[in-house]
């Protein structure tokens, strides 16, 4: 019997190819969208979840109150794993790891910069990446090994064993390999070509022995069957204890598997994170398969009259209900599984692209047997889902009207086809009002005013030479023409490296905490940011002697300080005391969608990494650059001219929602495609069950353009009703998601109305043919029965 409902299955397949071809690929395409969005979220839920002892691994993290209210954040104070090691005995060990950070490497007569950092001895032993050659134990003992990639070996060494090997850093320290690391995946928080030991460190005397200072990262290894809840009690009130009671910061461990998707905090509890984008396009991919199915549904149901005879003839002649039921089944699972292969190719086909687009190395999993059991239960579920209707409707026919050519009712009120339909369309203009939010909350923030000039404006970090030659190179440049300011920074305009909440000043009401972002410059950087004072005047070391010890502050620190004064006014900040000469108005410096943080730029003595140049703009810009690489190449000979342009920097802020605005436009538009293959095959039903009306109306003298406005209308009324249908569910949905920023675009209704505009466009374009299809057709071919 089966093989009976196989043949029947594939003759119908190829006696109407447009209509089989149109099944094929709408599932097809259905599928290859939910399988590229379902490989994008295992991949982004798989990060750091690898590591054997993950389950007892945690990120040291901090709670600060400022402002009026709880920040949560991954940096903690350099000077706090030992004392955790000392005062928690459920602690198995505490491993810092510095941010990560690009040096120069040398081995005979090879040079590369590459990325990484430093961390404790126990890192290698903690966490599981697989180390190739060396000791995972004692690799990082020396303070002068470093543990270097399989990617870094093969740059630095060639076909060389590295083991042993000594390399030079910054053209200062020798380095001894200890160790070579299989390159890291990419679903891991880690970026490293090399680790150095945290020992170098502390043997240089280069550890922050502050304990209000939050500027590193750590993270906890505990004991076996230990509660992160007795370890979290203990270290609560130890950074306020061993501050001396100069900050309220608290600490906390946070498992790290979940700081991927669940990193975002709010009044000390976690309140989501990326978890939202991985439901949301979880969602999406569940959706689009939705809309695929009903496709399938309506193009089933589309030829029901042909198939309705077929029925009543089977059923005359014996068929119960079931096995018309299994019959059907079996021709959707055929058509699942002929698109299942095409969906298998498509994605294949796609993959490169999709993982550009994402920035993601995202493959399927052919070697595990798991993979093809979930792509065989994908597909069966596809089967049935998309089957099960057409199946339970064709068999419910009744023979002696379908034989007779009654049929269904095709013109009632409400039918389950227009239901899905409108269900279609719902989907899908959400789907649009949510690309065009997410558009113009990106060009919201993009327009939003800096509060300075990125156009033509550079920053380096100080490598090499950089730093004690600063003076020469800043006349050189200056004299040179190709720039018309230059300053030492201590970071990027684009960047916070340092915040902290134990600056106090004269005046100041009792239990005030305002956490500052930090920052210094040598002076002249209001001129290359072209930043603007609203009081005072800039930082001048060169001027002014004592500014090294000064300070500027923004118009937001002023004010939640309360100081009506500030110039000549003296701010504490252990062990300095710095006083105010100016006040920037505001600029951002953070993120461009949260409003902006008070900021305190600090003289010579707080420590300087990167410099400033403001390129002339009178030149052309590759000239400019030229110039500058002959004269750091005459000052730092060693290391290669690198510069990065703040204006990219800035841009590079808005990664994240351009990717999740490209994934929602790419969506939404396969959801309109298929949703238009749906109305097609709506069409086509429509015209074939209504062709003797529409003959009659011919003859009677209906004119081509009223017919066709006629069979058009009621398409345009399902999609009115999916435009009512969606616009409060868009409204919410995009609502929702701008919660998430404090700079935030307005929702205007001109969206919903674009969007709607859309949908009945293209539902128009997707009906049309088939409606002057049967408006121009004979109505004598239509009515020679009769």
């Amino acid at each position: 019997m089966l093989k009976n409902y196989w043949k029947i299955a594939i003759r119908n397949l190829l006696r109407s190819k447009g209509f089989s071809f149109l099944n094929i690929a709408g599932l097809a395409l259905g599928m290859a969208s939910a399988t590229l969005i379902l490989l994008w979220i295992q991949h982004e839920s798989s990060y750091d979840t690898f590591h054997e002892k993950g389950a007892r691994l945690y990120e040291l993290m901090t709670n600060h109150f400022a402002d009026g209210k709880w920040g949560t954040g991954t940096a903690t104070p350099e000077i706090m794993p030992p004392a955790i090691k000392k005062d928690c005995p459920e602690v198995e060990d505490v491993v810092r790891i510095t941010w990560s950070s690009s040096l120069l490497f040398n081995y005979k007569d090879k040079a590369i910069k590459a990325e990484g950092s430093a961390a404790d001895t126990g890192f290698l032993t903690a966490f599981s990446f697989p180390l190739l050659k060396g000791d995972a134990g004692t690799a990082l003992s020396d303070p002068y090994s470093i543990v270097v990639t399989e990617g870094m070996a093969k740059k630095l060494f060639g076909g060389e064993d590295p083991m042993g090997k000594v390399v030079k850093m910054d053209n200062k320290e020798n380095f001894k390999v200890t160790g070579v690391l299989k390159d890291l995946p990419d679903n891991t928080q880690f970026r490293c070509e090399y680790i150095l030991s945290y020992n170098f460190l502390t043997m240089k005397g280069w550890i922050d022995s502050d304990w209000t200072d939050v500027n590193n990262r750590a993270f906890v290894l505990l004991k076996p069957h230990t509660l992160p809840e007795s370890v979290n009690a203990r270290l609560k009130g130890m950074i306020h204890q061993y501050s001396g009671g100069k900050t309220t910061t608290e600490a906390f461990i946070y498992p790290l598997n979940k700081m991927r998707l669940y990193s975002d905090f709010e009044d000390r509890k976690p309140s989501g994170g990326r978890i939202v984008t991985v439901r949301i396009f979880g969602l999406v991919a569940g959706l689009i398969l939705l809309i695929a199915c009903i496709n399938f549904m309506n193009l089933s149901t589309a030829r029901s009259e042909r198939r309705g005879k077929e029925v009543g003839v089977r059923k005359v002649v014996g068929a119960r209900k079931s096995s018309l039921i299994l019959q059907f089944l079996c021709e959707s699972l055929m058509i699942a599984f002929i698109s299942g292969v095409l969906a298998f190719f498509v994605v294949q086909w796609s993959l490169p692209a999709f993982g550009k687009l994402t920035d993601k190395q995202l493959a399927p999993g052919y070697a595990n047997p798991y993979f093809w059991l979930c792509a065989l239960g994908f597909v069966l579920i596809t089967g049935l889902l998309a089957g099960s209707y057409p199946a339970f409707f064709l068999s419910s026919f009744r023979p002696a009207a379908v034989l007779k050519g009654v049929g269904v009712r095709i013109h009632a009120l409400l039918t389950p086809r227009k239901v899905l339909v409108v269900t279609q369309f719902t989907i899908a203009i959400v789907l649009i009002v949510s690309s065009l939010v997410i558009a113009r909350q990106i060009q919201y923030a993009e327009d939003r005013r800096t509060g300075y000039d990125q156009h033509n404006l550079i920053y380096m970090y100080l490598e090499g030479d950089i730093r004690s030659h600063f003076p020469a190179i800043k006349q050189a440049l200056l004299q040179s023409g190709a720039v018309s300011a230059v300053s030492m920074t201590t970071s990027p305009l684009t960047q916070t490296w340092s915040r902290g909440s134990s600056l106090s000043w004269e005046g100041m009401a009792p239990n005030t905490h305002i956490s500052f972002i930090r920052t210094g410059s040598t002076g002249g950087i209001v001129k290359a940011a072209g930043l603007k004072l609203a009081d005072g005047r800039d930082l001048d070391v060169y001027t002014y002697p004592t500014d090294s010890s000064a300070c500027l502050l923004n118009e937001t620190a002023i004010k939640m300080m309360g100081i009506k004064n500030p110039i000549g006014q003296w701010i504490f900040d252990d062990p300095v005391k710095w006083h105010i000469v100016g006040v920037v108005k505001d600029f951002v410096m953070g993120s461009p969608y949260e409003p902006i943080l008070p900021l305190i730029i600090k003289g010579p003595k707080f420590y300087m990494s990167t410099m400033h140049i403001k390129l002339n703009g009178e030149h052309p810009t590759r000239e400019n650059l030229a110039i500058l690489e002959k004269i750091f190449k005459t000052y730092n000979p060693a290391y290669p001219f690198e510069y990065h342009f703040i204006d990219a920097d800035y841009a590079y802020k808005f990664n994240n929602e351009r990717l999740t605005g490209k994934l929602a436009g790419l969506f939404a538009g396969l959801t309109i495609l298929i949703s238009c293959l749906g109305l097609f095959g709506l069409a086509a039903y429509m015209a074939e069950s209504r062709t003797k009306e529409i003959g009659i109306r011919k003859v009677l003298g209906a004119s081509a353009v009223r017919i066709s406005l006629l069979l058009s209308s009621g398409f345009v009324r399902l999609v009115l009703i999916a435009i009512a249908v969606a616009t409060p569910i868009a409204w919410y949905v995009t609502y929702k998601w701008l919660q998430g920023y404090s700079y935030r675009v307005s929702i205007q209704w001109w969206w919903f109305a674009a969007a709607g505009l859309t949908a009945v466009g293209i539902a128009l374009l997707a009906v049309s043919a088939q409606s002057i299809r049967a408006a121009t057709a004979n109505p004598v071919e239509s009515l020679r029965s009769e």
